[in-house]
């Protein structure tokens, strides 16, 4: 085994998201039950398997797995070797299974999708974190998830040592370009907009304001943002507007963020980098589950 101890805690995952994930993908899997499984497997032959992996990785969706095996039948006892956050090697037993064979059968594809999907997004995560090791700057993640799983996705993000940004467009506003551009469409400045939504919006509320050039930066921190995002901006560029924010609000990089120019992005002093990577390119991890039917 080359299990390590979790970096962080990642927190949990809203059981109502995660009970809604899973009875979608169960029904979707298995709409009128497992006809396979029905008609070769008895029904009372039990079984055991072992959840491997087959190559290195971090895990994600530990608890998940375990959470759709029950959701199957609460006779299965699955038990997790491995933690959340945790990093293992190729050919690690991750999790053990015991339960009646046709509800293992059953359950297989979606805990093993679910967690594959997951664990690929923590492993992606924490590349990117060493990569910006020794800097200010977090690692943060996107609203580019996949429908209906931003919940998990999220989590595995925080499993890989990252940081979420907003959940939803309902908990901060968030000014980019194409608000800009209905802004100025209507003849309203950007600070004048900014300053009006400061009025409005209560005291807790983040305000932060996307910008594509070096010259929008003063006007748009002298309005009152709490974060402003510098988008697809060079290395140089960067370092330029963390000067000239001075420490008024938090920088974020966006844009043009990959395992190659992340360091030298961190590097330049910003307090947050996004990588919409993280969640929609991610692969999913290769894991394994081996199951032996007995009796």
């Amino acid at each position: 085994m080359t299990v390590e101890t979790a970096p962080v805690d990642p927190g949990t995952i809203p059981p109502h998201a995660l009970r809604r994930v899973i009875e979608t993908a169960l029904e979707e899997d298995a709409p009128w039950g497992d006809v396979t499984s029905e008609t070769l497997i008895p029904a009372d032959a039990t079984a055991t398997a072992t959840l491997a992996a087959r190559e290195p990785g971090v895990l994600s969706g530990g608890g998940v797995f375990v959470a759709v095996m029950h959701a199957v039948d609460p006779a299965i006892v699955a038990e997790l070797h491995v933690s959340d956050g945790s990093r293992f090697g190729a050919g690690d037993v991750l999790a053990t299974v015991t339960g009646p064979a046709r509800a293992v059968l059953r359950a297989e594809r979606v805990a093993l999708n679910l967690t594959q999907r997951m664990s690929g997004i923590a492993t992606a995560t924490a590349a990117y974190v060493a990569a910006v090791s020794g800097t200010r700057a977090r690692i943060v993640d996107t609203r580019k998830t996949t429908p209906g799983l931003r919940a998990l996705e999220r989590y595995a993000v925080r499993c890989g040592g990252g940081h979420n940004h907003r959940t939803s467009l309902s908990d901060a506003v968030l000014a980019k370009d194409n608000h800009l551009a209905v802004l100025l469409s209507r003849g309203t400045a950007v600070e004048d907009a900014i300053r009006s939504a400061r009025e409005r919006l209560g005291h807790t509320v983040h305000l932060e304001v996307e910008v594509d050039r070096i010259d929008q930066i003063e006007p748009v921190v002298h309005a009152g943002v709490d974060t402003i995002m510098l988008d697809n901006f060079t290395t140089a560029a960067l370092v330029e507007g963390v000067a000239i924010v001075d420490g008024r609000a938090l920088v974020e990089a966006s844009g043009g963020v990959s395992l190659d120019t992340v360091a030298a992005i961190a590097a330049t002093g910003v307090d947050v980098v996004s990588v919409g990577a993280l969640t929609h390119s991610a692969r999913a991890l290769d894991l394994g589950l081996d199951i032996d039917v007995e009796g």
